[in-house]
C-alpha cells in the first residue's frame, strides 16, 4: 500500500462540520481553540451553529476547512498514526494546500489559520462583488475548455481555474466573459455549463492583487521542510523546498488548480490509496473518476477515524 493524504478546498464546508470530532476528542477541540485564538474570534461557533451564509464567506470558509482537516489529523496522530510513516505525499485542493502543509509540519496551525484569513479577505477584495464569476463546464476536456475560455475572453479575462477531473473544468474571470463561456461551451457540446455560487473569481488573473498580498504574508511566515513532499496545485508534481513552497503558494492564487493531473501523477507514482482528511467527500469522488483503480477513503468523523486506523494498520 502506498498512500497520499489529500485535503479539501472551498465548497466542502457545511454547518456542523468538525463538531462531532471536537465533542469526541480533546485533541480536536484543542485545534478549534487554537484557530479561534489565532483569529481572535470564535470561528468554531460559526462552523457549528451557522448561519451557512456566514460560514461560506471566503474569509471564514478557508480557515474553517483547514481547522477540520487538522482536527482529524491531530486525532489520528494521537492514536499513533505518523504521517511520515503512513503517507508518501500530501496534496490539497486550493486552500487545502495550507492544510496539507500544516499536516506535514511545514506550517503551524496558527500560521495556517492567519494566512488563510488573509488569503480569503484578499481574494474577496481583489474584485468587486458581482464583477467576477466562475462556471463549471461539464463534459469538456481541458483543451476544449481552454478553447472556450479564449473564445469567450474577447477584451475581458476568462481563464481556466480548476481542472478537477475528466470532463469537469472550471473557468473564472470577468462576469461578462464567463457568461459568454457558458453559451460557447453549450454550443461545443458541454453536457452542462453552470455558474457557480461563489463570491469572487478565484484562480484567474484578476486575483493578482491577492497574490501580491499573499507574497508579503508568506515572506513573513516561517515554512519548515514538509515531512513528506507536497504535490503542488500549479505543478501537478512534488516539491519539498520551503522557498519553492512559498513561491508556488503565491502562484497558486492566480494559477490553475491542476487537480486531475495531480491525482494522476500520484497514481502514476504507485499511490494506490488516497485518504481525504477533513470535511466532506468531494476529493474522494474526484479520485474515483481520475484514478478508479485507487482506493479512496474520506476521514472527517469519529467513526471514519477508527476505520482509517484499521485500514492502515
Amino acid at each position: 500500500m502506498k498512500t497520499a493524504f489529500t485535503f479539501p478546498g472551498q465548497g466542502s464546508q457545511a454547518v456542523g462540520m468538525g463538531k462531532a470530532l471536537a465533542e469526541a476528542y480533546p485533541e480536536a477541540r484543542a485545534v478549534f481553540d487554537a484557530v479561534d485564538a489565532a483569529l481572535g474570534e470564535k470561528l468554531s461557533a460559526v462552523m457549528w451553529d451557522g448561519p451557512l451564509e456566514t460560514l461560506t464567506l471566503t474569509r471564514n470558509a478557508q480557515p474553517a476547512l483547514m481547522a477540520v482537516s487538522m482536527a482529524a489529523m491531530r486525532v489520528l496522530e494521537a492514536r499513533g498514526l505518523s504521517l511520515r510513516d503512513k503517507a508518501a505525499y500530501v496534496a490539497g485542493h486550493s486552500l487545502g494546500e495550507y492544510s496539507a502543509l500544516a499536516a506535514a509540519g511545514s506550517l503551524s496551525i496558527e500560521d495556517a489559520a492567519r494566512l488563510l484569513r488573509i488569503r480569503g479577505e484578499a481574494m474577496q477584495a481583489a474584485v468587486p462583488v458581482g464583477a467576477g464569476a466562475m462556471a463549471a463546464l461539464l463534459g469538456l476536456d481541458l483543451a476544449e475548455a481552454k478553447a472556450v475560455a479564449e473564445a469567450a475572453a474577447e477584451h475581458d479575462v476568462c481563464d481556466v481555474a480548476n481542472d478537477n477531473a475528466p470532463g469537469q473544468v472550471v473557468v473564472s474571470g470577468d462576469r461578462a466573459a464567463v457568461e459568454r463561456a457558458l453559451e460557447i461551451a453549450r454550443e461545443k457540446g458541454a453536457k452542462r455549463a453552470i455558474l457557480l455560487p461563489v463570491s469572487a473569481p478565484f484562480h484567474c488573473r484578476l486575483m493578482q492583487p491577492a497574490a501580491e498580498i499573499m507574497a508579503q504574508a508568506l515572506a513573513e511566515t516561517h515554512i519548515h521542510p514538509p515531512a513528506v513532499p507536497l504535490v503542488a496545485n500549479v505543478l501537478a508534481g512534488p516539491i519539498d523546498n520551503p522557498a519553492e513552497i512559498r513561491n508556488r503558494l503565491v502562484e497558486q492564487v492566480t494559477g490553475m488548480v491542476r487537480w486531475r493531473e495531480s491525482v494522476a501523477w500520484l497514481a502514476g507514482d504507485g499511490v494506490d490509496t488516497l485518504v481525504e482528511i477533513g470535511a466532506g467527500k468531494v476529493l474522494s469522488g474526484l479520485a474515483k473518476r481520475i484514478a478508479p483503480e485507487a482506493k479512496a477513503i474520506a476521514v472527517g468523523a469519529p467513526a471514519e477515524i477508527d476505520a482509517l486506523l484499521e485500514a492502515l494498520a
